[in-house]
């Protein structure tokens, strides 16, 4: 078993739950960790042998630019996407946190975190 981990990829993107949260947008950073078996990739050095962080990244993205009232809503999609387009994965984690949330106070971020296991293993 391996983990790959895509971190810190930040998308402004269009969440919430307030009428102008959806309009005017905000600052998002999205952190993915997938666990795989990497021993064949650890081999043979080919691509098609791992999990490739290139399109981990395009699913986080793709993602985020849907508008959705809540951050877990957007998690559960990125989740189902990273099961859905890659056979390797066995288990995934996703944090997205809205950056400077509009909550009435000095807050950094707000994270939520989402964790799920491959379902039928073939």
């Amino acid at each position: 078993m391996g983990i790959i981990k895509v971190e810190n990829i930040r998308v402004f993107a269009h969440h919430g739950c307030l009428k102008e949260e959806t309009k005017i947008g905000s600052d998002y950073r999205v952190d993915l960790e997938v666990k795989a078996n990497l021993q064949q990739s650890a081999k043979s050095d080919l691509l098609r042998d791992t999990v490739d962080y290139v399109l981990l990244n395009k699913i986080v993205r793709e993602e985020m630019l849907k508008p959705t009232h809540l951050l877990e809503t957007v998690a559960k999609r990125i989740l189902l996407r990273v099961f859905d387009e890659d056979a390797l994965v066995d288990e995934a984690t996703v944090w997205v946190s809205k950056l400077n949330p509009p909550i009435g106070g000095d807050v950094e971020k707000v994270t939520v975190r989402m964790t799920e296991r491959r379902k039928n293993k073939l």
